[in-house]
């Protein structure tokens, strides 16, 4: 069985946690482990024989990805890299795709890689009476056994009351309330779960019969692809022509042979800070807490502080967040629609709906400390070995001060080596470049000053994580 992670999302329900260029599955919500971290881990338990995974994710998220498996010992088979979103049906053809090109016509477990599941036996049983359909031709998803009246989730509805696997009647749109309370009481309604088990022919011919333009369009994205360290890029201008669609629209809804397996294993989706409260060890009063927190007549909320204190007085099921650069306050019933706060952040421009105040690069990170006119300020730590790429900018010079560690500099033909205490200037318009040749982390304060310090004046000449090279970068400022 080959494990398939979908890691594509953007989790933009759990702002101001989650961001753009750090989005949730990537983040610690409720223990040490991130949840793709947590969802590699179930998904290694499950094997009976171990098989490295494989991972399809947005390429801004590449070094997050990698990063994230080295923590964990995992090798994955493919990190499948998407130049921009294409929702699932895109995403699972290029892995069906990828599997078959190798010869492998075996059967993929596909997940997504932010969901939480308690009981991973539960999972496990549910797999194993899920294969013998799969190997039989079916496409087999797996329904969730409905605890409440959910109207954040579709459904999907069976003939019998029975918790047997059996043939999908219907999948259903999210319901409203009175209509969710209906589907409970009913029991012939699942939660649909975004889990899928086939063989990858079987998927591919359901692709080919019914969403021929994104299986055509993904091969000739795949054929076009481009190893890049341990990354696969789908070609961009053959990857824009696919239709953007998921696979229960694209396939499960019509395909004739879907196979529901009933799954009763503490699954959460993790996709409001409701459920995350849900998921999450709480006091006597019901409050879940993260970080410095003091309560005092408050029951049943959640609050996360990451950066200083925050108190909650005399309030009752209330969601409050507080990051470096932004606070979230709601009530738990509103929380599904934080991402309308989050559109209204990217209508206004403004940086908070993309990137935290600390952004992670595959070299390090940085911290954006201060900012004002014609001036910014950054703590950048740079882990030992790696080097920043070799770059100029059109508006703004730099002064580098080193905190900690050695750092190696070039600023045009000079090659200086800097120690604590000690800095240098990179004046407007020179080619320049950092590297950190000791054993320690570098730490440096970086103080840019111009006219305009937008985190798209760059020209990168040479970068070693084959980002954007002789041209201009979204991505990063260094």
């Amino acid at each position: 069985m080959i494990p398939v992670i979908l890691s594509g999302g953007s989790g933009s329900r759990l702002w101001p946690l989650s961001r753009a260029m750090h989005p949730k599955q990537f983040l610690a919500i409720h223990n040490d482990e991130s949840l793709f971290q947590t969802t590699l881990t179930w998904m290694a338990a499950l094997q009976t024989v171990m098989v490295d995974p494989i991972i399809v994710s947005n390429e801004e998220h590449r070094f997050l990805v990698a990063e994230q498996c080295r923590e964990l010992g995992v090798n994955p088979s493919a990190i499948l890299l998407e130049p921009f979103g294409r929702n699932t049906a895109p995403a699972i053809a290029a892995a069906v795709l990828k599997v078959l090109a190798e010869g492998r016509d075996e059967i993929m477990l596909v997940v997504p890689a932010d969901h939480s599941i308690n009981d991973v036996e539960a999972l496990k049983a549910a797999v194993n009476e899920g294969l013998p359909y799969a190997n039989d031709g079916c496409l087999v998803t797996f329904g969730i056994v409905p605890t409440k009246p959910e109207t954040g989730f579709g459904y999907i509805q069976v003939a019998q009351k029975s918790r047997a696997p059996q043939p999908v009647q219907s999948f259903v749109e999210k319901p409203d309330l009175s209509t969710a309370e209906k589907y409970l009481a009913d029991g012939r309604f699942y939660w649909n779960s975004g889990m899928f088990l086939f063989k990858a022919s079987t998927m591919r011919d359901q692709l080919a019969k019914l969403a021929p333009e994104v299986l055509s369009g993904v091969e000739t994205a795949l054929s076009e692809a481009k190893e890049d360290l341990d990354f696969t890029r789908l070609n961009a201008s053959s990857f824009a022509l696919v239709p953007d669609i998921s696979i229960d629209y694209a396939v499960m809804e019509h395909a004739e042979s879907v196979t529901v397996v009933p799954l009763n294993a503490g699954w959460n989706d993790v996709g409001s800070w409701s459920a995350v409260w849900d998921i999450a060890t709480k006091d006597i009063n019901g409050n879940a807490t993260r970080g410095d927190v003091i309560l005092e007549s408050a029951s049943n909320n959640y609050v996360h502080a990451e950066h200083r204190l925050v108190t909650v007085l005399g309030l009752d099921q209330v969601v409050v967040v507080e990051t470096a650069d932004a606070v979230m306050v709601t009530t738990k019933d509103q929380s599904q629609n934080v991402r309308l706060v989050v559109d209204k952040i990217k209508n206004a421009k403004r940086l908070e709906a993309t990137n935290h105040r600390k952004v992670y690069r595959p070299w390090g990170a940085y911290d954006s400390i201060d900012h004002g006119p014609r001036y910014q300020v950054k703590r950048i730590t740079v882990a030992p070995g790696q080097k920043l790429s070799v770059q100029m900018h059109h508006h703004r010079a730099e002064h580098w001060i080193v905190v900690t560690g050695t750092a190696q500099v070039s600023i045009g033909d000079k090659q200086l080596l800097l120690t604590e205490n000690q800095s240098t200037y990179i004046p407007v318009g020179v080619i320049h470049a950092l590297e950190n040749p000791g054993k320690i982390p570098l730490e440096m304060i970086e103080v840019q000053s111009g006219t305009y310090l937008g985190e798209d004046d760059i020209v990168r000449f040479e970068d070693r994580y084959g980002r954007t090279t002789n041209g201009t970068s979204k991505l990063s400022t260094q």
